[in-house]
């Protein structure tokens, strides 16, 4: 299949600063239907939360001593799916912005809000959420908080409750 030239310049603007900061990109995904996102290396975890996350200890953002870093990239207009996780917490870093964000406490989806470059936000393990792109594309440094030592969690502890893909 074959990447858009815009969806193909923003991941290699992306990856190019990716790599010129020094972190290693160990996986990669361009093909999702909302955009796509890069894999850090785990082993750099530690200093991928200096570099997007310096107002938070490694005693803050750790809960079973596993974090997972990633770059998630939003193109305009389209929405990740109507989510929530059972085994991981998120914190999310707007890169380049704006980006939306719903979440809820329920499966109800709450109201759309608007992120600018430098926010954070921060999601709970079980709480709804859905990353929306606006007028231009999204890119977000995103923390995977394991909640689970024994089963940390994968692309596969997604339950989606809605999904404009059909997912």
């Amino acid at each position: 299949m074959r990447i858009p030239s815009e969806k193909q310049e923003v991941f290699e603007e992306v990856a190019q600063k990716i790599n010129n900061q020094g972190f290693t990109i160990v996986d990669q995904d361009r093909q999702r239907p909302w955009g796509g996102f890069f894999v850090i290396d785990e082993q750099q975890a530690q200093e991928f939360a200096s570099t997007y996350f310096p107002h938070l200890s490694m005693d803050d953002l750790t809960i079973s001593g596993k974090l997972s870093p990633k770059v998630l990239m939003v193109a305009p207009g389209k929405r990740l799916s109507w989510q929530y996780h059972h085994r991981r917490a998120e914190i999310w870093k707007v890169i380049k912005g704006p980006a939306g964000v719903v979440t809820s406490e329920t499966d109800e989806q709450g109201n759309l809000e608007e992120y600018d470059s430098g926010d954070v936000i921060t999601l709970r393990q079980g709480e709804r959420h859905r990353l929306v792109g606006l007028d231009n594309w999204g890119v977000l440094a995103e923390i995977w908080q394991h909640t689970d030592p024994a089963h940390p969690s994968d692309e596969d502890d997604i339950v989606r409750l809605q999904d404009d893909f059909g997912r």
